[in-house]
């Protein structure tokens, strides 16, 4: 998923000013605490399910670096990065600990590129499949269960738990599909782009990481994934209510 190769200390000190923000916030505003907890959960489930497709995809293209490694696994302490797990919560985008990769090692039915962008693409599309899935438990909630499940305690923290992960899954995917390194959308562009301007984009890699931390500090990013999260959301909502006959 996420994979810095730039000034680390740089990043960090952007990094650690932004979750400062984000706790500064819940902290004056103590009532967004239940929501923080509530959302985690989610950010566990989304990151280790998107971490695990991309390993799982590597091994069966044939590549076993990820296998060797310990990470096909669904423990999330295998794939939760602390400073990347607390960045979704309070900022709204994190990461987990990248998957290593060896592209010689796919499988020669395809080229090393088209290899790294199914791998790529494998995490978004968990998110995505896992957005669905909570999805129709959502609805199968909402469908069958008594009103004295939506008034207890018990019931309000499974309706929040459940949307919770929907909506994480979701953004995650979609903010991977950004096509700026480092993140997957950016290996998912690549097979497609002419060669001069693959070589250029290539060449010109830390240039984009430059971009991307600054698109995010000017919400640019925010305005740009919004509508797209909004617009798979209801398509995933919509098809999960149709399919209950709700």
């Amino acid at each position: 998923m996420f994979n810095f190769s730039f000034d680390r200390r740089t990043m960090y000190i952007i990094v650690g000013v932004l979750i400062l923000i984000g706790v500064l916030q819940y902290l004056a505003n103590p009532g967004q605490l239940y929501g923080l907890l509530i959302s985690i959960p989610g950010v566990l489930i989304a990151i280790t399910f998107h971490e695990f497709a991309h390993a799982f995809t590597a091994d069966k293209l044939g590549d076993d670096t990820a296998r060797r490694e310990g990470r096909l696994s669904l423990n999330p302490k295998d794939h939760i990065d602390p400073i990347g797990g607390l960045m979704l919560l309070v900022a709204g985008f994190g990461w987990g600990k990248p998957v290593h990769v060896n592209p010689r090692n796919y499988t020669r039915k395809m080229s090393m590129e088209k290899g790294e962008a199914i791998v790529s693409i494998a995490g978004p599309i968990m998110n995505f499949v896992l957005a669905f899935v909570f999805a129709l438990i959502y609805c199968a909630i909402y469908k069958f269960a008594d009103v004295t499940f939506f008034t207890s305690t018990v019931g309000n923290a499974v309706i929040l738990i459940v949307a919770g992960v929907i909506s994480i899954n979701i953004g995650l995917g979609i903010f991977n599909l950004i096509p700026l390194p480092p993140l997957d959308g950016s290996k998912v562009l690549i097979p497609f782009l002419p060669y001069k301007a693959k070589e250029w984009f290539i060449n010109n890699e830390q240039l984009f990481y430059i971009i991307f931390v600054l698109i995010w500090l000017t919400g640019i990013a925010g305005n740009i994934i919004t509508p797209a999260i909004q617009a798979v959301s209801d398509g995933i909502l919509s098809l999960a209510q149709l399919i209950f006959g709700l």
